[in-house]
């Protein structure tokens, strides 16, 4: 059966209840009509899994209590009614396992951010995937912004000239209040490193920030050097960071992050200073694109508007003056995650180099930011390379 007659239908691992991003993965995937929630492992508690399957009207018996055994059960299942695909929404120390899972069981995978665990679990999960042949895609959703993808194609097609400057800061105050002793999960397995990582707020936000700035410019960063700080008692990881940042093209940058930034809510703003032009976005006003040419008056782009490169006009689902925001970005990832697993399940597989959203080098990436930064900071804000 052609794959373009029927949904995908979907399993979560992650997500149950007190979560928050499984809820943003299930209303972005289900968002554009493409695909369906069929199955999953919501939660390390069973009951918490059979409630949240029952909430999502899911048959009870394709609510599992563990992965181990979803993967193995939906694998069994004929192609016609098995999951084409899994998204993991899990803490970032089960991401490697569960993905091997799923991978093992010949099933396509979707992961939350960062990757995985460690530096090392990312290079060998790329193997997996390579060996793998099947479809990995990664949620850094800023990249499913009309005007993000609108400023890529300045950069790629050469109006912007190359990069001198980069500018990328990302600032929350979401750690002010030591949530984690308040009940909060969100911020339990954050704060924790042996559920989090070696990195905080590194891998919380900033990997967005390295993806986001690598995706538009194209020009990745070679080295860095980093200074990260902790300042509520009890806390380990990283809270706020500051680093400097060295482009392969010659451009330095600048990256600061913070989670206790006092009255910051989600602050992602990218500038980026080119020898023929400049830009700058900013999450919380995602429809509108800064340029700048110099001599000429500074110029606001809108999103939906005819003038805008094709890349951005095809993610645009609304006329102009209607905005879009965060969980349309969200589902222009999980479009094009749906349109590679269609292409395999129809016997003509797309190049890894033709997806429009982010891979699992991309998670790579992330982690070598966050093993870079960590490494640095230790060494009293040395260069390390990236």
């Amino acid at each position: 059966m052609d794959s373009w007659q029927r949904k995908l239908r979907m399993g979560m691992v992650g997500g149950g209840e007190g979560a928050f991003i499984g809820a943003v993965h299930r209303l972005a995937a289900a968002m554009d009509g493409q695909i369906e929630m069929v199955a999953g492992c919501f939660s390390r508690d069973f009951d918490n899994t059979k409630r949240t399957g029952a909430a999502l009207y899911l048959d009870p018996d394709r609510c599992y209590a563990t992965y181990q055994e979803m993967a193995a059960a939906e694998a069994a299942l004929p192609v016609g009614e098995r999951i084409d695909f899994v998204s993991i929404v899990t803490p970032n120390n089960l991401h490697f396992d569960i993905a091997k899972t799923f991978l093992a069981a010949g099933l396509h995978v979707v992961c939350d951010k960062p990757m995985t665990f460690s530096l090392d679990e990312a290079r060998d999960l790329a193997q997996l995937v390579e060996q793998s042949g099947l479809v990995f895609g990664l949620t850094h959703n800023y990249t499913g912004h009309p005007m993000v993808r609108h400023a890529r194609h300045l950069f790629q097609s050469g109006q912007m000239g190359t990069v001198r400057k980069v500018i990328v800061e990302y600032l929350q105050d979401f750690l002010m209040v030591p949530h984690e002793k308040l009940g909060q999960k969100q911020a339990a397995w954050r704060v924790d490193p042996a559920q989090s990582g070696a990195g905080g707020t590194l891998g919380d936000v900033g990997t967005h920030c390295v993806n986001l700035l690598e995706y538009v410019t194209g020009d990745p960063i070679t080295e860095l050097c980093a200074d990260k700080s902790t300042f509520l008692p009890d806390r380990v990881l990283d809270e706020d960071v500051n680093a400097l940042l060295r482009f392969k093209g010659g451009g330095k940058g600048v990256l600061s992050i913070s989670q206790v930034a006092t009255g910051e809510e989600n602050g992602l703003i990218l500038r980026v200073y080119g020898s023929e032009g400049a830009i700058r976005w900013a999450q919380e006003n995602p429809n509108y694109l800064d340029l700048y040419k110099y001599g000429e008056p500074r110029r606001t782009l809108a999103r939906g508007q005819g003038y805008l490169s094709e890349p951005a006009v095809d993610c645009s689902r609304v006329p102009s003056g209607h905005p879009e925001g965060y969980l349309e970005a969200f589902a222009t990832i999980y479009c094009g995650i749906a349109e590679a697993i269609r292409c395999h399940l129809d016997g003509e597989p797309m190049k890894t180099e033709a997806y429009n959203f982010p891979t699992v080098y991309d998670g790579v990436r992330g982690m070598q930011f966050i093993h870079g930064a960590v490494t640095s900071a230790a060494d009293g804000a040395s260069w390390v390379e990236m």
